[in-house]
């Protein structure tokens, strides 16, 4: 029995095919032709939704026939899922066509239309811990509204990425996961969509899609779509969620006190709580697990992006062997290299820093790596103080995880066991999401049977004090410039 998991990004389209128990059988990425990626003024980004489904029956094909060659059938695929970056828009028309291309997750062209939705639904962001930003979907569908009255006349439903592709697999293009929804304006306490939305922005309720869980089965592919891409009529397609939850879930951080780091050009962190995190400063957002709990994230603008910046010239394989006789270093860094920080703490203004001299560049190198740990232990310390719990391990992914030193760098500083997965990508979690209500009994069974472990790196007891010490000069620096 296998599972099929897609992701569609902005450049392009993502598939897995896994087993049970988790191990990949076959793969297949296809890239997004540029014509259809506009870069347009104004800081709008629109793409062709038509140009999605170009690449994903493209890698479908390939990866029906690379399992024939191995003696698989298209019909053992039990089912398949979807996960996309959240936030973009699309409206179909009655015939399910796009009526316009579709506008992206990071086209920030609605900034009026969030303020006005945020007036609108005062309650319901007081309510869920969030405002609405002009990425949101919900500010995209008033912008057409207001902009385009002659597109939204003749829309029959407002749709995400991953609901579309949802739709060229079953025919179904009424759906959409509760974790797409969120930026849609979906009442997430009170599942429901909130009245604001119709009787306010005059947004009618008809044209919004029926909100599911993730994991649903929505029905099995549709007769088009197996002739044009080779997969079993047999197949069942299920509910979605965006991108950065199924990169969550493709870790095992799937139960309540479990958190993730991903740490590449910036550090994202996210975790299972049982109750819903809010946070009045903005900093977090808090999406709706399959089972009930809550997934509240946050994003710094500081990572890995601080080494190609200081280091780029460098092999970094190099220089982390001088990383445990350098450690803990003198030096105390916020390794900030863009103007502005969002995550544990907002301040637009926010500049990066380094006291002391480093001895040479080794020292420095270490001590950049020290200031990405404890900009990562204030971001777990904040979620704590916000009254989610964190556990004593946590899962890790991205480019900056694959340094073993860098592991025990950051092992020490937070005093907490890391763990890094085999495998960490957002169609890997959309597979495990395909198995959760078909072959396993929810999210949390699929994850423990098919994430697996490559490296548990525990902190260095020697160190813990040292570096205890370390990470309150390092609060004391930061709050003494006013981040705080």
């Amino acid at each position: 029995m296998f599972f099929l998991g897609l992701d569609i990004g902005t450049q392009g389209a993502r598939a897995l095919v896994c087993d049970e128990m988790g191990k990949v059988i076959a793969r297949s990425s296809c890239a997004l032709v540029s014509d259809s990626r506009e870069k347009l003024a104004g800081g709008w980004a629109e793409q062709d939704p038509l140009s999605w489904w170009e690449e994903v029956s493209s890698c479908l094909r390939e990866i029906v026939a690379s399992l024939k060659r191995e003696g698989i059938s298209p019909e053992e695929i039990k089912a398949v899922s979807v996960a996309s970056i959240s936030g973009t828009i699309i409206p179909l028309g009655a015939g399910n066509e796009p009526l316009r291309k579709a506008i992206m997750d990071n086209d920030s062209r609605a900034g009026e239309e969030a303020r006005l939705i945020n007036e609108a639904g005062e309650k319901l962001t007081a309510k869920l811990g969030y405002s609405f930003k002009p990425s949101f979907a919900l500010s995209k569908i008033l912008w057409i509204k207001r902009k385009e009255p002659k597109i939204y006349d003749l829309t029959k439903k407002f749709l995400q990425a991953a609901d579309f592709i949802i739709g060229k697999l079953t025919d179904d293009y009424s759906t959409t996961d509760s974790s797409n929804a969120l930026k849609t304006g979906y009442d997430l306490v009170s599942k429901r969509w909130p009245k604001f939305i119709s009787q306010t922005l005059e947004i009618s309720s008809s044209l919004l899609p029926k909100v599911i869980s993730p994991g649903t089965i929505i029905g099995p592919i549709s007769r088009e779509c197996s002739r044009e891409t080779g997969l079993s009529r047999k197949t069942l397609a299920a509910a979605g969620m965006t991108a950065g939850t199924a990169s969550l879930v493709s870790t095992g951080a799937v139960s309540p006190g479990e958190w993730a780091s991903t740490l590449g050009t910036t550090l994202a962190i996210a975790g299972v709580s049982e109750r819903l995190i809010k946070d009045r400063e903005g900093r977090i957002s808090c999406h709706l697990h399959p089972e009930g709990f809550w997934l509240p994230g946050g994003a710094s603008s500081t990572g890995g992006e601080c080494l190609k910046d200081r280091f780029g010239e460098d092999d970094l394989t190099e220089l982390d062997r001088y990383v445990p006789e350098r450690t803990p270093t003198h030096l105390t860094v916020y390794p900030l290299v863009r103007t502005g920080e969002r995550f544990p703490f907002v301040n637009p203004e926010a500049e990066g820093f380094l006291i002391g001299r480093p001895k040479d560049k080794y020292e420095l190198y270490a001590a950049c790596l020290e200031g990405v740990g404890m900009v990562e232990r204030w971001a777990y310390e904040l979620m704590e103080k916000l009254g989610a719990p964190v556990g004593e391990k946590i899962y890790t992914s991205g480019e900056g995880s694959k340094s073993r030193e860098w592991l025990q760098v950051r092992a020490n500083i937070l005093n907490k066991t890391l763990v890094r997965p085999k495998i960490v990508e957002a169609a890997f979690g959309a597979a495990i999401v395909a198995s959760s209500q078909t072959v396993y009994n929810g999210l949390s069974e699929s994850a423990r049977k098919m994430v697996k472990v490559d490296l548990e790196v525990e902190p260095q007891p020697e160190k813990l004090k040292s570096y205890a010490v370390k990470y309150r000069k390092f609060r004391d620096a930061c709050r003494a410039i006013g981040y705080e």
